[in-house]
């Protein structure tokens, strides 16, 4: 019987490190040759694929939770041909052992939950890579398992963006700071793809009714400075539907995936929250399961698709809390603010507490910036 043709990832210190000692010495010199980070990301490199300017290689991240730099086993397997056709070896070098490759999935026996393409463009960037991924796994050690499960969730949020078929649309609404049901304006931003092509489109939608009741003293009174467009303003009645509409025609395109930050906050009724608890921690609440708005949500899940799947429809949270205490390494309940969180990615930010501005930021600036690594 043949034996079946395994495919998955080798680590890229068992490749670097360990293969080449394994190797008569001639070979070892030639394999560490071609794998050197200057050699590996120059464009005539055997593993060199056109349009990616240096080399692509990838991320993985285990089920601890821990990031793993990766060579793919074809990849692997072209550098022993490669080396062998250019007679640099006498014949192809032995695979690494076994125990070495790892395995991608959910199943029993799988090493690595997510897998994550990753481009370098010199041997600066490669070597720097390590040293960060390094940092990063050290400060997992002994981490909380909401912080896995936030690297999990930063991790399949990447993946699902570079699919490029699947609808990300951040939304946020502001309220008057006296009354936080009564809703003030709203804001969108979504990213989509025809083909390679990404398509940006952004709205803001303001209350006609609610045009008196403004903000100043808790919170910025930034509503009429939409930086992205210009504001519409609505009766009550056609914002209602302008929004209904708005979550039919971008569930049409595919699998849609709403954007927060802090979810918890956008997504509660109003009737389950304590007006008094908003006022002593000052935190202004906005709803889409309002009365006002009374947003399709049905069969909303806060859990993404898993790694087997790509989902052609369903709505989905992404929460950009989640990601941003990911990507800080810290998996406690105290989450950034939106300010707070631009500021330490170097995102541009004007006139935030406008709506349509928020989820600008959260999407273009802030999932974008994260999607795009």
């Amino acid at each position: 019987m043949t034996a079946p043709i395994l495919t998955g990832y080798y680590r890229y210190t068992d490749i670097w490190f360990e293969w080449c000692q394994v190797l008569p010495e001639k070979d070892g010199q030639m394999l560490k040759a071609i794998l050197a980070h200057d050699a590996i990301t120059h464009p005539d490199h055997p593993l060199h694929v056109d349009g990616v300017d240096g080399v692509k290689l990838y991320i993985g991240t285990l089920h601890t939770g821990e990031e793993r730099l990766l060579f793919s086993s074809k990849q692997v397997d072209y550098i022993r041909y490669w080396l062998h056709a250019m007679k640099l070896t006498e014949s192809e070098i032995p695979l690494p052992y076994s125990d070495c490759l790892l395995e991608h999935g959910d199943g029993e026996g799988k090493d690595i939950r997510f897998v994550t393409e990753v481009v370098y463009k010199n041997g600066g960037d490669l070597r720097g890579a390590i040293k960060v991924i390094d940092k990063k796994n050290k400060k997992l050690k002994g981490s909380s398992p909401r912080l896995v499960a936030c690297r999990a969730i930063f991790d399949r949020v990447q993946e699902l963006f570079k699919e490029k078929k699947h609808v990300f649309l951040a939304i946020d609404l502001e309220s008057w700071e006296r009354d936080h049901q009564m809703i003030t304006e709203l804001g969108y931003s979504a990213i989509h793809w025809e083909g390679e092509k990404e398509i940006v489109e952004d709205g803001h939608l303001i209350v006609k009714e609610h045009e008196n009741y403004r903000n100043g003293t808790y919170v910025a009174d930034n509503r009429y400075r939409y930086n992205f467009g210009t504001s519409e303003v609505l009766p009550k009645a056609q914002f209602k539907q302008r929004i209904h509409k708005l979550f039919e025609h971008y569930q049409s395109l595919g699998a849609l995936f709403l954007v927060f930050h802090d979810a918890s906050g956008d997504i509660k009724s109003v009737s389950q929250l304590d007006h008094l608890q908003l006022r002593s921690h000052m935190r202004y609440y906005r709803y889409l399961k309002s009365g006002m708005i009374e947003a399709p949500l049905d069969g909303i899940s806060y859990v993404l698709p898993d790694i087997n799947t790509s989902p052609d429809k369903g709505l989905y949270v992404v929460d950009t809390s989640d990601l941003f205490a990911a990507l800080e390494g810290e998996g406690t309940k105290n989450r950034k603010g939106l300010a707070n969180v631009c500021r330490l990615l170097g995102i541009d930010t004007r006139f935030l507490h406008n709506a349509g501005n928020d989820a600008h930021v959260c999407n273009l600036g802030y999932v974008h910036h994260m999607g795009n690594g």
